[in-house]
């Protein structure tokens, strides 16, 4: 973010608590009943005019409150030259004082982004991750059921690779489950029988992607002939994470079935739920229809009691 160090005897060990950025304002004018000062300090072109505007006590005065005040670092934007008042207050307080080539706007922007993602809530969960036309399906199941080895069959197919055994999933703001993969295990992917293969090293760039947002849990499990599974997909599944809920499939797999089709059909059913077409529900209220149609033309026949 460009920043340079303006202030000399800077304690740089602060320690950030909370994940929003805050334009002092109305502190300025010495309000500071309710000043936020436990966020970063963003002093932008009209924060920086207004102290110029006032005389050299006047700015020490509000400078001394403000800087009375626990904050762990100010920002100063737009590389703007700032009042010598600023530095030397923060500088008896050891209150870092960054500038920033950086315009306000994208101050808030990217760092306040950073933030964000540093304070959300994480959660890791045990599968892969794909990018399937669009839609980031996690791969789960119990181990040595075939994530990986579908996971692959996927990115032979043109699909794109985030990361396989540990995916990290970060609750972001609007409601995305964000996942990603670990850092050490980077594009490497474990196929039993074959050992580690590197996913970025033998399909190229075209085949990975850093991050995706996850929208469909795709569950391996294994086919029991005793068991029920839906047949008709009207009554839709979901699953908890980080307390958001996401479409699951519990898919039964045996030799033979074709998983990898099935996974993109998963995709592009949710790319239908997104534009509003519920394939299942369509298909049942059609079938719905024509019942009722076929029994009011036979009380036309049985009689008007008929039910």
């Amino acid at each position: 973010m460009h920043f340079k160090l303006l202030t000399q005897d800077a304690d740089l060990e602060r320690i950030i608590t909370e994940e929003y950025l805050h334009r002092p304002g109305i502190a300025l004018a010495g309000f500071v009943d309710i000043f936020t000062y436990k966020r970063i300090q963003i002093f932008g072109n009209t924060e920086l005019a207004y102290l110029k505007s006032l005389d050299i006590n006047q700015r020490k005065k509000i400078l001394k409150k403000i800087f009375s005040f626990d904050i762990p670092c100010v920002i100063v934007t737009n590389e703007k030259k700032t009042v010598p008042e600023l530095i030397q207050l923060a500088n008896s307080r050891t209150i870092p004082v960054l500038s920033t080539t950086l315009s306000t706007i994208q101050i808030f922007d990217n760092l306040g982004y950073y933030l964000e993602e540093k304070f959300a809530p994480v959660t890791t969960v045990h599968g892969c991750l794909v990018d399937i036309y669009g839609i980031g399906i996690l791969i789960t199941g119990r181990s040595g059921i075939g994530k990986s080895e579908l996971a692959l069959d996927l990115v032979t197919r043109g699909h794109r690779f985030i990361c396989d055994d540990v995916v990290t999933i970060t609750r972001m703001s609007g409601n995305i489950l964000l996942g990603r993969g670990n850092e050490k295990l980077k594009y490497n992917m474990e196929i039993r029988g074959l050992g580690i293969i590197n996913i970025r090293s033998i399909f190229g760039i075209k085949a990975i992607r850093r991050s995706k947002r996850i929208e469909v849990e795709l569950k391996l499990v294994d086919w029991e002939k005793s068991q029920k599974y839906e047949r008709l997909g009207i009554d839709e599944e979901s699953t908890d994470i980080l307390d958001l809920k996401i479409p699951i499939i519990h898919l039964p797999i045996f030799p033979g079935k074709s998983i990898s089709t099935i996974a993109e059909v998963i995709a592009l059913n949710e790319l239908c739920r997104l534009e509003g077409q519920y394939n299942a529900r369509e298909f049942s209220d059609e079938i719905t229809r024509y019942m009722k149609k076929d029994v009011n033309s036979l009380k036309k026949y049985i009689g008007p009691d008929f039910e």
